[in-house]
Formats: structure tokens, sequence, C-alpha cells
């Protein structure tokens, strides 16, 4: 979706022509904890609302026993053409991780490329991620590999996840230089209980050189959905996950301030955890997944959700 088409809601995603919905929905669960059809429900329920930014990788999901990979992809591309809605949707997805399509040669990015866009059912990813560095791959081979795919019109813009600074910053210089396709966003994990990997050096390059940041495990797992206190079992795939922050004296300061938080915006815990990250520097919009419907309008309500300066420093300093 181009800016003039875009609505109030929507952000602007670091220096490109993307126009955002400030939750990115993950596709991590479809194929995994959803169903098809129960994919189909949250993706209808999320674009009802306005949403339109797709999160996914062609990994998801190898790790079940069956599966080899891509399945959400495939979900996506038979919602978008059940739906024939692909010029409405950013759809974002990575390379890197698939069982078939594993690193960051310049001949493995463009054969998963275009394994994703057959899964996918269309002629172009909105936004493509390498999904992990690797760092024995030149930056130049990487960039190289992508920006042949932005030329051929495969691919719009590309992004990083899971990157060290310097690598990224090495990546941005070679593009700068040569004039080749430059990353627009970074994928790093943040959150208001993990916050050390992105604050600091790779928070402030993206800040110096207009990069978005779309944070994925958002809501840590689960965890800062406010469904995991002492004494509760949680039925998740992921609950291993997010009960261990339980165990921390930082994890228990959190869930503090985000009930009070929350008690005095009358929201849920999820959505006052979500807006938190929206309003941090250089962050366009969070990634957080439903494995049903029931489970969207708290993420949803990040769109509305606006804390106050107040709100935000009792969060930060809880979080420290």
């Amino acid at each position: 979706m181009t800016a003039s088409s875009a609505s109030p809601v929507l952000r602007k995603l670091g220096a490109s022509d993307l126009e955002v919905f400030p939750l990115a929905l993950g596709g991590n669960v479809f194929g995994w904890t959803a169903d098809e059809a129960t994919s189909f429900a949250v993706l209808d329920a999320y674009a009802a609302a306005g949403g339109n930014f797709v999160d996914t990788a062609d990994s998801y999901s190898a790790w079940i026993e069956g599966n080899k990979g891509g399945e959400s992809e495939t979900i996506i591309g038979r919602w978008v053409k059940a739906r024939g809605n692909r010029d409405d949707v950013v759809i974002a997805t990575k390379v890197s991780q698939h069982p078939e399509y594993q690193g960051l040669s310049a001949a493995n990015i463009k054969a998963a490329a275009d394994a994703s866009l057959r899964r996918l059912g269309t002629d172009h990813i909105d936004l493509y991620y390498t999904h992990f560095d690797k760092p024995e791959v030149p930056v130049e081979e990487i960039v190289g590999a992508l920006d042949e795919l932005v030329r051929a019109g495969k691919v719009r813009h590309i992004a990083a996840s899971n990157i060290s600074a310097e690598r990224l910053q090495e990546s941005l210089d070679f593009s700068d230089r040569e004039g080749l396709a430059r990353y627009v966003a970074l994928q790093p994990h943040y959150n208001l209980v993990s916050r050390d990997t992105y604050e600091g050096s790779l928070q402030d390059l993206a800040s110096r050189t207009g990069l978005a940041a779309v944070p994925y495990f958002a809501l840590a797992a689960g965890f800062l959905t406010g469904k995991y206190r002492p004494g509760t079992t949680v039925d998740s795939a992921r609950a291993g996950g997010a009960a261990k922050h339980l165990e921390s004296e930082r994890g228990q300061r959190v869930l503090t301030a985000l009930d009070e938080v929350a008690e005095a915006h009358a929201a849920p815990v999820p959505t006052v955890a979500l807006a938190w990250l929206a309003a941090q520097p250089t962050v366009a919009a969070p990634i957080a997944s439903a494995r049903t419907v029931d489970q969207l309008p708290a993420l949803l309500g990040v769109a509305d959700l606006t804390l106050t300066e107040t709100d935000l420093q009792k969060l930060t300093t809880a979080s420290a």
C-alpha cells in the first residue's frame, strides 16, 4: 500500500514507499498452531480492522513434524488469492533458514526468493529480509543478490533481521557506495523484557540511517499478554519461553507496571505492552501473532492507544 492510498493510522516504513498498519501480523502460527481455516479467519479480521502488514518467513513452520517449511507462505498466498487483495497487503518474508534453502549465498537468495514467490502466488515480495545474517558471506555478495531481485521486480524493498550493528553498517555503506538497493527496515528481537539486543548501537544506527524497526517477539512469546502469572498454567506451544520471565525480578516489575497502566486506560495488558514498543524511537510496527480471532482485538488496540509520558516512563523504569 503506497502513500496515495494510505489511511491516517498507517505509518511510513523508513525511507520506503510502503505505508503499514502499526501492528504487523505475525504469520509464524499459520500452519503451526492455526490451521488454514483459522488462519484465514485471523487474516480476514486483521484486514477488516485496517491491517495491511503481514510478516512471515520461508522456514515457517519447518520445526513441526511433517512440515517442510513454507506452510505459512502457502496459506497467506491462498488467502490473498481467495480475497483478491494482493495490492492492499504488504507482505514481508525472509530468506536463510528454509531447510532446502539454507544460507545467504547469492545463488541461494535468488532460488529461495523464487520459491517464496511460488508459494505466495505473487510476482513480487514487498519486503524481503535476510532472516539470520551469515557473517561468513561477504555483505557485497548478499546485497548484490538482493539488488538483482529488486531490479528484476521480484522484490520491492529489502531489510535485515538478526544482524550486528557492524555488519548492518557495512551493508549500508556498500549499498550507498555502489548505488545498490539499500535496507529500509530492521527486524530485531525487542520488547519490554528484552531490550539489550536492540537498544544501543543497533537502535542508534537505525535512527542515524533512517531505518524502520519492526520488532519480533513483541510480546515476549506471550509473557507480555499478562496470561502468565505465578501459579497459573497456560495452554500454549510457547508457554515455556514465556514462563521463564516469571522467574526474574524484572519480569515481575514489568507485569506490575503493565497492570497499573492498563487499569488507568481500561486497556488490555498486551495492548499496553505493544503501545510502549510502538512509541520507542525508530519502531514502525511491532510484530505479534494471533492463533485465534479472539486474540486479535488486544493486538489491534495498539493503533488507538497513545500512552502518556508518565506511562512510558513507568514501563521503561520497570523494565530496566
